[in-house]
């Protein structure tokens, strides 16, 4: 044991190769940290080589020396944490950005699939105006139904008439006089008040070519086609 304020060399020693071991350490993290894959430093094997000088230092400095060597280890697991952190980072970019690329995808499909279904639906209600024929027929005094059945299949779509077909069933089996007791709603349609089929001809009362001239209109314009206006009166039972 030496004297005063001295240590043993042994334990001294001993702390001298726990320093050493930790600067080894930082330069194997910086070693890492680089890409380098070479030996520990020459500082490092110095400190080891020469720990038996260290046996020499004042017990008082043995805190700052221990500190150091704290320090060293903190400094070298500081870069490690870094760099695994930089690498998930990394990481976590490549898989934001290509779950982003896969999204963007999807929503253009998608964009492009709706834009096809409004061009076609478009299409099919201009096709199905276009296909109308306004036929003038005799007047007579009375029509039966399937003399007004015969007027509808010319002027209406054939891909539209089942709808339409089934709106008028509902509305007035085919009656063109029909009047409801309560609201006055009139004709093949129930119009109301009756007298707005008077916009495509002055004999709505009493010829049902006029009133179905003025229901296929009516539908096409509010509904976009007689199938569409079958769907709402199914959902609501009024049109």
């Amino acid at each position: 044991m030496l004297e005063g304020n001295r240590v043993s060399r042994i334990s001294v020693r001993g702390f001298a190769v726990a320093s050493a071991t930790a600067v080894t350490a930082v330069g194997a993290v910086t070693g890492v940290a680089s890409g380098s894959t070479g030996q520990p430093s020459s500082d490092a094997e110095a400190l080891a080589s020469d720990s038996t000088l260290l046996a020499d230092i004042p017990a008082g400095q043995q805190a700052q020396v221990q500190t150091a060597s704290l320090t060293q280890q903190a400094d070298a697991q500081a870069i490690a944490a870094d760099a695994s952190a930089k690498k998930d980072a990394e990481a976590s970019a490549r898989k934001q950005a290509a779950e982003d690329a896969v999204a963007k995808q999807k929503a253009a499909k998608k964009a492009e699939a709706d834009a096809k279904a409004k061009a076609r639906k478009e299409a099919e209600t201009k096709a199905s105006r276009a296909s109308v024929r306004p036929t003038s027929f005799p007047v007579q005094g009375s029509y039966t139904v399937a003399q007004i059945q015969a007027m509808a299949t010319q002027m209406v779509p054939s891909g539209q008439f089942q709808c339409f077909s089934n709106i008028v069933d509902h509305e007035s089996s085919w009656n063109y006089k029909a009047v409801n007791a309560s609201s006055g709603a009139y004709g093949l349609f129930q119009a109301l008040p009756g007298s707005k089929m008077s916009s495509v001809g002055s004999d709505w009362q009493t010829n049902p070519g006029t009133q179905i001239k003025w229901g296929l209109n009516y539908m096409d314009s509010r509904y976009g086609s007689p199938c569409e206006a079958w769907s709402f009166w199914q959902a609501n039972h009024w049109y």
